[in-house]
């Protein structure tokens, strides 16, 4: 839906460390293990409904029952090598843990859970590679098919080595390669298609590997800092999603729907400025879960690919910044939504942590739209558009075609504010709703002041009226002068703008202007109708007497102000505009009298209410509403 605006530890430690600076995230509890660093980490739902984290030791895989979040149970330590650099995935009721460690990939049957006692071995190869597994960087497997793929390591230059899992999955049999990009870092493969990411090469590439024996290349994509750690897919197989494993780096998206005509979409950073590095991103629904290594991990909304939106995070690490260490990787796909995050960290004795967070999944507030010159039209490039008062600062610059996408987690008003240089700035209130797109296209005036002069002449009869009071107002504040004996009126010095011209003068009527586009010396012409009044117009209903065409209301307001009317008839139109021009009410008054309460979501400022009935305005109202 849019809303259009159409103007221009081990040790357990049940202790929340972090709360200040996380968002939509509830610390549950976190366990260390001292002298041990932990890497990736992965989840397994029990045949008795338990949810069982397994974490990537430096020693081993550990085992812990975190069904009870806020008092998790470590299970077992399986042994391993001795190395920092774990990956772990499952498959039906099975773990296989790889490392750099080498010794090729480790099985181990989880069935028994919560039994400590659980079979494993290590598989180093078959057929050709008989006994020739070793070191494997990272690990995926496509369980639509039933085969794990492994990557990195010594094996085919760190090609990707297949391995069918359907007949026996606790004895992996090596079934193809793919080696013809060279080394490959991490990927996701589903229903035999690979999305490999080769790191050191600076892309992605998209791989039919359908024919284990002759993969086929079908297409590969640049990644905006050019070293793509790993990669992954939206629900709907459209988009996908790359991290790059350098400082400075993004979570990036891209349009796969066709392979062969690949676009990037847009780009996030989980803390703008801060230098941070993101390393392992995974998908929800509608979000990417993501660590990003001194920042902890975030939560971003992936429903609209080309305006991703950071809606949560949990920084499991101080301090922020430049840096390997940190948050490794997060598992989100436990039934009961919880997450659990890996610590590594390098820079505390080794003392892994694990983290257990609940999320609160919520979806982004939008604003989206175009940045044009109000003279010429053409768009403006480089254009700053800013969220004022949101926190951290919603910040967004225009294309060159003039589009800017962006949007923050915080619902709610805000005064969003345009500005280019060499031009007058636009500010307005929006409303910022969950799952809402605000369409807000605003056009900018070039800095230049002009001469407004104008008319004030009775309708009735084109005659000028003297002394009537006239009001110039626009985003820059109002100006107030009176008409000449010969009802002529001037502003001097006005900007470029758009603006609301009213006039007014006792006994002849009022009139108005809205919404006028001033961008050179203009000179105008108001027309004053008379205003309906008590005195003058009443009509009998039954036994009573009504008065037509009168307004009143509350006048200045701080919360909302319940404007009384009576009309000359039915199906009489009442507005409200803001100080800008927008329409922020239009309502049709079914009956000739009532009431109408207004104001209580708008924003601190001057707000103008005019009644018009067939085209003719009845009455209006100025009226401000105080912080």
């Amino acid at each position: 839906m849019q809303r259009l605006l159409l103007l221009l530890i081990c040790g357990l430690n049940l202790c929340s460390a972090l709360p200040a600076q996380n968002l939509n995230t509830t610390f549950r509890s976190s366990m260390t293990f001292p002298t041990q660093t932990l890497a990736n980490v992965w989840g397994y739902v029990g045949r008795d409904g338990k949810e069982y984290a397994l974490l990537g030791g430096q020693m081993g895989m550990i085992i812990v029952d975190v069904s009870n979040p806020d008092a998790p149970q470590e299970i077992v330590r399986i042994p391993g090598p001795n190395n920092l650099w774990k990956e772990i995935k499952t498959y039906s009721h099975y773990a296989y843990i790889v490392s750099e460690g080498g010794l090729g990939i480790q099985v181990v049957n989880l069935k028994g859970l919560p039994s400590p006692n659980l079979p494993s071995h290590y598989y180093r190869g078959d057929g050709v590679i008989n006994n020739q597994l070793n070191r494997i960087h990272a690990l995926h497997i496509d369980v639509k098919k039933g085969f794990l793929y492994a990557w990195g390591g010594n094996l085919f230059g760190g090609g990707a080595k297949v391995f069918d899992l359907k007949q026996d999955p606790y004895n992996p049999k090596y079934v193809g390669k793919y080696d013809q990009l060279g080394y490959i870092h991490d990927g996701i493969v589903d229903n035999d298609t690979m999305y490999s990411s080769h790191i050191y090469a600076g892309y992605f590439a998209v791989v039919n590997m359908a024919d284990k024996n002759a993969p086929e290349l079908i297409a590969t994509q640049t990644t905006p800092n050019a070293f793509p750690h790993n990669t992954w897919l939206s629900d709907d197989h459209k988009t996908l999603f790359s991290t790059d494993e350098v400082p400075n780096s993004f979570l990036t998206s891209f349009d796969i729907s066709d392979p062969l005509d690949i676009k990037q979409l847009d780009k996030i950073q989980s803390n703008p400025g801060s230098n941070s590095a993101v390393h392992n991103t995974y998908t929800l629904k509608n979000w990417a879960v993501t660590s990003w290594y001194k920042d902890g991990f975030t939560i971003v909304d992936i429903t609209r690919p080309d305006n991703l939106v950071q809606v949560g995070n949990y920084d499991t690490y101080l301090p922020s910044g430049e840096g390997f260490d940190g948050c490794w990787g997060v598992y989100p796909y436990f039934p009961s939504g919880n997450i659990i995050a890996s610590n590594i960290p390098i820079g505390d004795a080794g003392n892994g942590k694990m983290f257990v967070i609940t999320p609160n999944y919520r979806r982004a507030c939008y604003l989206e739209g175009k940045i044009t010159n109000a003279i010429t039209g053409f768009p403006l490039n480089n254009a700053s558009i800013e969220v004022l008062g949101s926190n951290p600062l919603t910040k967004e610059s225009s294309g060159s075609n003039g589009v800017y996408k962006t949007g923050q987690a915080a619902s709610g008003y805000y005064t969003v504010r345009v500005s280019k240089a060499g031009y007058h700035p636009y500010e307005t209130s929006v409303l910022f709703e969950e799952g809402e797109v605000v369409a807000l296209n605003a056009a900018l005036y070039p800095i230049g002041n002009i001469t407004v002069t104008g008319s004030v002449l009775r309708q009735n009869d084109n005659q000028p009226v003297a002394g009537a009071s006239v009001i110039l107002n626009g985003i820059n504040g109002s100006s107030t002068t009176a008409t000449d004996a010969s009802g002529v009126f001037l502003f001097p010095n006005v900007a470029q703008g758009l603006y609301n011209v009213i006039a007014s003068a006792p006994g002849v009527g009022m009139g108005a202007l809205l919404g006028q586009s001033i961008t050179a010396d203009t000179d105008l012409t108001v027309y004053l109708t008379e205003i309906f009044r008590r005195e003058a117009l009443r009509v009998d209903v039954g036994s009573a007497a009504v008065d037509q065409a009168v307004m009143t209301a509350e006048n200045p307001f701080v919360q909302s102000s319940l404007i009384c009317y009576t009309s000359p008839e039915t199906g009489s139109m009442l507005y409200v505009t803001n100080s800008a021009g927008q329409i922020m009410l239009s309502e049709c008054l079914e009956a000739q009298t009532g009431t109408l309460e207004i104001g209580q979501n708008f924003p601190p400022g001057f707000y103008f209410v005019r009644m018009e009935s067939e085209g003719k305005l009845l009455q209006t109202l100025k009226l401000l509403k105080t912080q």
